[in-house]
C-alpha cells in the first residue's frame, strides 16, 4: 500500500522506491506512538510510501496548524487517539493491530515546558515508555521495538567533546532527566524480557535537534523564526550563543528506519543505544541559525534577550559521536547543517505563499532520498542488505 494520489492537481506521493531499506516495510505491520507530531508524521509519511500498513497510537495533533492535518495522514491509517499514560487502552491497540515492528516517539518533547509541568514531563516519558514496552512484550509478533529517546539524555558537562554511547547519563532539567530515565528503563527491559533470541530486538535512538517544514511547536527556534517572519516581526532570540547539532527531520527518520529493519531482518545484533546526529558543520550556534534562516527567508531581522532578563538552564553546548552507527549500521547524514536550513526555510515559504503542504513534503523526502542514493548509503541500495 503506497500513499494514495493526492486530491491536489498534480501532485504524486507515491515519492520513493519501496526497496529502500532492504525492502523491510513493504506489506509490514507498522505501529507508530506519536504519529499525530512533528516527527511522527514525516516517519509515518514516509512509511506510508514504503508500502507500510501503519497504525498510529496518539493524543491529539499538538499544534495548529498541524503537519498531521495538512497531510491528511488520519485517512490513509490506521489512527487511536489515546494516552501513552493509558497501558490497558494502549495495550488493546497493540494487540489488535498484531505489528511486527514498533516505532516509539510519543512524548513530551520540550525542556522549557518540562520546568513547568515536570510531574506530567516524567510521567509521559517514563512511564509512557515502560507502557509502550510492556505492551509490545505483551504482543504477539513484534520483532523489533525503536524507542526514540533524545541527545539530551547525556550528563552533559558541557565539554568540546561528542558524547558517545557510553557516556553516563544524566539531566540538569526534567526533560534530559526524563530522556535519561528512558535509557535505563528500556535497557531494563531489553535485559529482563527481551534478551532471548525469540523475542524482539530493542534500541533506543537518541538524536539531536531536528529542523523541518511542518513544526509550529512553541519554544523551538526555527517554528518562533517562521511565525516572527510570516508576521513581519523581529525573532526573539533567548539563547544565541548556545551549540546544538542541527540536522533535517529526515535524517534521524533515515536512521530509526534503517535500525528497525536492521533489528527485524538481523535481531539481536543490532539492540543496544545509538547516536544519530549532523555531520560535524551541523554543530552551529542559535545565533547562526537564525541568521541563516532569516537569508533564506529573504528579509527580517532578530534581538537577543533583554539586559537582566531570567531564563530558565539550558544546556550551552552538546554534539554526539556517531562513529558507532556508521561502523555498524553504515549510516550517515547527507544533508549539511546548510542544506537542512534550506529545505525547511523553503518548505515554510512556499508554504506562507499558498502551496500545498503535501506537495512540498513529498518533494523533500523525493530530494533527500536521492541525495542519500548519490552518497550510496546502504539503506538507499537494494533489497539484498
Amino acid at each position: 500500500m503506497g500513499l494514495r494520489q493526492s486530491t491536489v492537481e498534480g501532485v504524486v506521493t507515491d515519492v520513493t522506491d519501496r526497496a529502500l531499506f532492504g525492502g523491510v516495510y513493504e506489506g509490514r505491520r507498522v505501529f507508530v506512538t506519536g504519529h499525530t507530531g512533528f516527527k511522527g508524521s514525516w516517519l509515518t509519511f514516509w512509511l506510508l510510501s514504503l508500502g507500510a500498513h501503519v497504525t498510529g497510537y496518539s493524543l491529539e495533533p499538538p499544534t495548529e496548524p498541524a503537519l498531521f492535518d495538512k497531510l491528511g495522514l488520519a485517512d490513509r491509517i490506521d489512527h487511536n487517539i489515546g494516552d501513552i499514560r493509558d497501558l490497558k487502552h494502549l495495550q488493546g491497540v497493540m494487540i489488535a493491530a498484531q505489528p511486527e515492528i514498533v516505532f516509539h516517539l510519543a512524548a513530551q518533547p520540550l525542556v522549557r515546558l518540562s520546568y513547568d509541568e515536570p510531574v506530567e514531563t516524567f510521567e509521559v516519558n517514563v512511564m509512557g515508555s515502560v507502557n509502550v514496552l510492556e505492551a509490545a512484550r505483551k504482543t504477539h509478533g513484534v520483532s523489533a521495538v525503536v524507542n526514540v529517546t533524545s541527545d539530551k539524555c547525556y550528563e552533559n558537562r558541557e565539554w568540546e567533546f561528542a558524547y558517545r554511547e557510553n557516556d553516563p547519563l544524566g539531566g540538569y532539567d526534567p526533560y534530559s532527566a526524563s530522556k535519561g530515565a528512558v535509557e535505563i528503563v528500556t535497557a531494563a527491559y531489553r535485559q529482563s524480557f527481551f534478551a532471548d533470541e525469540s523475542v524482539a530486538a530493542v534500541a533506543t535512538g537518541r538524536a539531536g535537534n531536528v529542523i523541518g517544514g511542518g513544526d509550529w511547536a512553541l519554544d523551538r527556534i526555527v517554528p518562533d523564526c517562521i511565525r516572527a517572519l510570516a508576521a513581519c516581526e523581529p525573532i526573539a532570540v533567548r539563547n544565541p550563543d548556545a551549540v546544538r547539532p542541527w540536522q533535517h527531520v529526515l535524517e534521524p527518520t533515515s536512521a530509526y528506519l534503517w535500525l528497525a529493519s536492521r533489528l527485524f531482518t538481523g535481531g539481536h545484533d543490532y539492540e543496544g543505544s545509538w547516536n544519530f546526529g549532523p555531520l560535524s558543520g551541523g554543530n552551529l550556534t542559535v545565533r547562526e541559525v537564525v541568521e541563516r534562516v532569516i537569508g533564506e527567508w529573504g528579509s527580517g531581522e532578530w534581538v537577543g534577550p533583554a539586559a537582566g532578563s531570567v531564563s530558565v538552564h539550558e544546556a550551552r553546548f552538546l554534539k554526539l559521536d556517531c562513529a558507532k552507527a556508521a561502523d555498524v549500521l553504515g549510516w550517515h547524514p547527507t544533508w549539511t547543517a546548510a542544506d537542512a536550513l534550506r529545505e525547511t526555510t523553503s518548505w515554510y515559504r512556499r508554504l506562507h505563499e499558498g502551496e500545498p503542504a503535501e506537495k512540498l513534503t513529498a518533494e523533500c523526502l523525493s530530494a533527500y532520498v536521492a541525495t542519500a542514493r548519490e552518497a550510496r548509503v546502504p539503506w538507499g541500495d537494494c533489497r539484498d542488505v
